[in-house]
């Protein structure tokens, strides 16, 4: 261990030498070793060590408590230390302490041992006492999976009065943290002792059963139930499950302990930097390993389930899975594994890096293939859970959707509306030709005319989204990224356009040219576009306005008041100009079908002048939408497609702890939505604001949004869950 943690010489070095000596001695457990093996072992271990590190192994106690105190200082600013605090929102700048204390040994003979246990179960959330436990063992024996331990209930056979003292002392600490706690412990000479408790890591499956059944038992109150959820660990209850028809008819090649929840299959690959590499360009993957330790973190991150050989419950790959809501199957001994070669056999068959592989971490079960998934359901205590969150949250929450299945989904997990339709999504597929034979018109006549033949199947959209909605609000965004983005880029297609527009190659080709934009993030795009052409403007209102009435013709009982959103605006008069297009097309629209209808025309504020100038704008808009992407591009001055090539650098410096697209930045962009809130609100007391960039499901960006008086936050509809949790706690909190 010192040699490992102290020295960073690699245990794979010397667990090389381990098992070659238990292969010669003809034993498979390191116990089963004699007081001569070892001698002979330690002996093998300095050797090694003197090879690695050019001297010898520090036989001065005092030498060595200095080096592991330093290595534990060390370990705060290691690359998965980083990862793990970029992912649990730790600042870098807390640091960490050294504790050091007397040793109790659990390796001192048969009346010693060591083990790991929860109050309940960390994957179920059952109320019952449940870990590991070793005998004639050090706790990194237990929780490194080198030895796949005893269920703690037989701990009550070898030492029955130490036993009965841990359950007591098990209630002691429930009851006083009022939460599920991780204990470790050992036993020295039949004598226990309490190591260390914490509030034990669950499944999200766990939390909320753990939550609802503190309440039921009168030691939380709901409140306090919904505080003790990490809204991020949602996100797995609604992934997919495994098809259980297909499982009924598919036999699994191996059963192993189901560590973590979920389903997961992929290639199977073996080392975290491989994970990483095949995530990277697609590949779903799962992650193979003799045992899992820290340094595989990043691979963990990456890959879609992870399956050991070694380890129980409470291994490395276990606890750190269900924290991060990642499937897990541990502690598969029927597994020969060949690390080195990239490869390993189980029931008979010889699995290469690459070959198809599925992990059931609930029953822990694993299947030869790819086994089809499907929609997770929702259990019972999320629908407590999610009941007590909408009780206590101030602020609404909506979704970012486009098509109606996506609006259907986020409807069912609870959005209260759409805070953003991106109608470019809707000109690709079988309208692309007509969208692109407006591009290539010569005279606004021939431009409307090819909208014209788009106009229908963006009324149908619209139709479709109201209709989910139930009369809901629904938020459209008009037409906003540059037209180059939808030009034709291969040679076919070029052909193919010129013989319907009556061209010459060569002309669209020119067209395709002119098109080019140096930047075009800040080019003509957004409300530019209307500017430059209304009639697109003009359109998209006509698309918005019958598609309202339409759905309001046939739902008379729905308060249906559409909600058209200007994007990219950043001068007032730029708005003003828009927006007396939309307004003299809709109020004409209306006027001709003859039904009294509200609409409303706010924009997006995604450009930093338009936040500074935000009393201004808000005199035009009935309602502020953030888009965050773009303002957080705008306000930092990066790229949010190339910014990976140098974000790196920025954590590895401590320049930035966190992704600004990931998490939203407070102190910059978060200045300027305050700023933009305050001063739209003075002008317009009616004014509603809210987010719809993807920070709009980080919780906590959430509760910056809260905090500053936003209405609403919209995000991905697999996100709303997570968002109407993280909106309840920020009102918690706050109040």
């Amino acid at each position: 261990m010192y040699s490992d943690v102290v020295m960073e010489v690699g245990k794979k070095y010397f667990e090389e030498l381990i098992d070659k000596m238990k292969a010669e001695k003809g034993v498979t457990q390191d116990v089963d070793l004699t007081a001569d093996d070892l001698k002979e072992l330690a002996s093998q271990f300095k050797a090694e060590y003197k090879e690695k590190i050019g001297e010898d192994f520090p036989d001065d106690p005092k030498e060595q408590l200095m080096g592991a105190i330093k290595a534990v200082f060390r370990s705060w600013d290691n690359p998965r230390a980083n990862v793990y605090r970029r992912d649990n929102d730790i600042p870098y700048s807390w640091g960490t302490a050294v504790n050091v204390q007397s040793m109790a040994f659990g390796n001192m003979g048969d009346d010693c041992g060591t083990g790991v246990a929860f109050t309940r179960d960390p994957a179920t959330g059952e109320k019952k006492l449940m870990g590991e436990f070793l005998t004639n063992a050090q706790g990194e024996d237990v929780v490194a999976g080198v030895r796949t331990p005893m269920p703690i209930d037989q701990m009550a056979d070898k030492f029955p009065e130490a036993f009965e003292q841990f359950k007591e002392v098990c209630k002691i600490l429930e009851d006083h943290y009022r939460d599920m706690q991780d204990m470790e412990f050992t036993v020295e000479n039949k004598k226990l002792y309490m190591l260390q408790t914490r509030n034990g890591k669950r499944t999200a499956q766990a939390a909320l059963k753990i939550a609802c059944d503190l309440v039921d038992e009168g030691a939380r109150t709901e409140e306090e139930a919904v505080a003790m959820i990490d809204p991020r660990n949602l996100d797995t209850l609604l992934h997919p499950q495994f098809d259980a028809n297909v499982l009924k008819e598919t036999t699994p090649i191996a059963k192993a302990l189901g560590a973590s929840p979920g389903a997961a299959c992929g290639k199977i690959v073996f080392t975290a930097e491989d994970t990483k590499e095949w995530a990277a360009r697609g590949e779903k993957v799962v992650l193979g390993r003799l045992e899992t330790s820290p340094e595989d973190i990043e691979g963990m991150k990456s890959a879609q389930g992870i399956l050991t050989v070694r380890g129980g419950m409470t291994s490395h790959a276990a606890v750190v899975a269900r924290g991060m809501g990642t499937c897990c199957v541990s502690g598969c001994g029927d597994i020969v594994m060949d690390e080195e070669n990239k490869k390993f056999t189980l029931a008979g068959k010889e699995y290469h890096e690459g070959d198809p592989i599925s992990i059931d971490g609930s029953t822990g079960n694993i299947y030869d293939g790819i086994i089809p998934t499907v929609d997770a359901t929702i259990a019972g205590e999320f629908g407590r859970i999610m009941a007590w969150a909408d009780k206590y949250r101030t602020m609404g929450v909506r979704t970012n959707a486009d098509t109606p299945g996506d609006a259907k989904k986020a409807r069912e997990l609870g959005a209260e509306g759409i805070g953003l339709c991106r109608t470019e999504h809707m000109f690709f597929g079988d309208r692309i030709d007509a969208f692109r034979e407006m591009i290539c018109a010569d005279t606004v006549e021939e431009r409307a005319q090819a909208l014209e033949k788009i106009l229908p199947y963006q009324q149908g959209d619209f139709e479709q989204l109201f209709e989910a909605m139930e009369g809901d609000p629904v938020t459209i965004r008009f037409l906003d990224p540059p037209l180059h983005e939808f030009v034709p880029q291969t040679e076919e297609d070029i052909q193919k356009l010129a013989d319907a527009q009556g061209k010459t190659v060569e002309e669209i080709e020119a067209l395709i040219e002119s098109l080019k934009e140096f930047n075009p993030m800040m080019g003509h795009r957004g409300c530019r576009l209307a500017v430059t052409y209304p009639e697109i403007a003009v359109m998209q209102t006509k698309a918005v306005i019958r598609a309202a009435l339409a759905v309001k013709a046939n739902h008379p009982d729905w308060d249906i008041v559409p909600e058209i959103m200007i994007p990219l605006v950043g001068e007032l008069k730029e708005l003003k100009y828009v927006k007396k297009t939309v307004v003299e097309t809709a109020d004409a629209e209306i006027a001709a079908a003859g039904i009294d209808m509200k609409y409303e025309v706010g924009t997006m504020i995604e450009i930093p002048r338009a936040a500074l100038l935000a009393d201004e704008i808000a005199t035009e808009a009935e309602f502020f939408c953030f888009g965050t992407n773009d303002l957080t591009q705008m306000t930092y001055g990066f790229s949010r497609d190339d910014s990976s090539k140098f974000l790196e650098a920025y954590y590895d410096a401590k320049i930035l702890e966190n992704d600004p697209f990931a998490k939203l930045d407070q102190n910059g962009v978060g200045k300027l939505m305050k700023m933009a809130v305050k001063a739209g609100k003075e002008t317009r007391p009616d004014l509603h604001c809210g987010i719809c960039g993807e920070h709009g499901g980080d919780p906590s960006s959430v509760e910056f949004c809260n905090s500053i008086g936003l209405d609403y936050v919209s995000c991905s509809p697999f996100r709303v869950p997570i968002a109407r949790l993280a909106a309840a706690q920020a009102a918690i909190s706050q109040k």
